[in-house]
Order: C-alpha cells, then structure tokens, then sequence
C-alpha cells in the first residue's frame, strides 16, 4: 500500500471571474523512504499540492489517501488531530514561537499530543542532539542563526513520529552553506532513520539530491522522474 496516494485531485479557486485551477486532477503515488522534490514555474501548483497532502487545504475535488485515511473527507476536528499525530511540516519562515527555547518550541508538539513531560523532555533533547543542536536547548530562535532555526523545525516537524515530513520552500531564506548543511541533515535522515521527505522547491540543491522530481505546470504533473540507483 502507497504511504500516500492522490487520486483525481483538483483545487480550484473561483476569487476571479475565470476559475483558477492551481492543482489540476493530479494522480500520484508516493512511498514510504522517498525522498522527494515537487516543482515547477511560480504558479505550478507547488505549494497548494503540498498544502493538500498535509490537509491545510481541502481540494475541490478528488482523495488524498493517506496509509488508507482520506484525509479529504474528515471533519475540521478529525483532520486537526489527523495532522498532529500523522504529518510533520517546515515552512520556508520556520514559524517557530520566538518567546520559547528551542526545546520548548521542538516540546510544543508533543505537548499538544498529550505525552507525559519526562518523555518530552527526553525525546526533546534527543531531537535537537540529533540535529546538531544539543549546546543550543536553551537558545531562544531570535538569537539563533536562519540554519539554526530550521535545524530546530526540522526537530520539531520529527517530534510527533510523523509518516511523513512535508518542506515548502525550506532553503529560501539560507545563505548558501546553511541550505547545503540542511540539506544534508535531512538526506541523512532520510537515510539512516527512514524519513519520508516531500519538498516544494524551486532550489537546484534540492532537486539535485532528491531521489524523485515531480514536475507541475499549470496544476498539472508535467513529469514524473525517478533518480538513477
């Protein structure tokens, strides 16, 4: 079975007199260990077919059918919770909370989880560890460099045992050695931990190190190419 499968998926925004179609009847099947880059011009349909994967929109049409779940057809409340246990997210801006530590902000999403705080702790520290940020625990993010900062969402986009982790953009605001560092980090766990990675990237690094590209235009799939083993 398919970690995730998009059947006929359409999102259409009707805000103009000309209806828009920003993903238009995208079919796709995504599996367990990939490591995968989602591009195309601005205005593909990058960004809303990742939002759709990760239920931060509904589609207008069509299934987004995660290990079995589609998530499409869930309530506001199901989905909700759906997201918090099931999918992590790292946002091009980070949207990390600048008044907590980086372990209070990789905690926030366990906490909402409801998991015991000896268990975020030890789970919080492990993370920031594991990302090279172990001397950085009690660091608020404003005093944190760009990497920094998105090595501390990538911690918190792992906390919840995500099925998958969805990156929108999240070299845009790296000088060039934090993106190559980043991205690196995630190759690795990928890797050795068996992560799930599905990027919407305009950036050549990413494309060059992903083992899968899907190419948009106009909200459509243009291609679908796999990396040479």
């Amino acid at each position: 079975m398919s970690l995730i499968k998009l059947i006929n998926l359409d999102k259409t925004y009707n805000t103009t007199a000309i209806a828009v179609h920003a993903v238009n009847n995208v079919n796709l099947n995504i599996e367990k260990k990939e490591f995968t880059a989602i591009v195309g011009p601005s205005g593909s349909g990058k960004t809303t077919l990742l939002n759709l994967i990760g239920g931060l929109d509904k589609p207008t049409t069509g299934s987004v059918v995660i290990e079995g779940t589609d998530i499409a057809g869930l309530k506001s409340g199901k989905l909700i919770n759906y997201r918090l246990h099931n999918i992590g997210f790292v946002f091009q801006s980070y949207n990390l909370i600048p008044v907590f530590t980086a372990k209070e902000n990789v905690e926030f999403i366990m906490l909402l989880q409801g998991i015991a705080k000896k268990e975020r702790d030890r789970r919080a520290i492990e993370l920031l560890e594991s990302v090279g940020l172990g001397d950085r625990i009690t660091t608020r993010p404003p005093q944190l460099s760009g990497g920094q900062q998105q090595r501390v969402a990538v911690a918190r986009a792992l906390a919840s045992h995500p099925a998958f982790v969805l990156a929108d953009e999240p070299t845009a605001n790296l000088d060039s050695a934090s993106a190559e560092a980043l991205l690196d980090l995630m190759k690795q766990l990928n890797e050795k931990h068996e992560m799930t990675f599905i990027f919407s990237t305009h950036d050549a690094r990413v494309i060059k190190r992903a083992r899968r590209v899907v190419t948009l235009e106009d909200g459509a799939i243009k291609s679908d190419k796999k990396a040479a083993a």
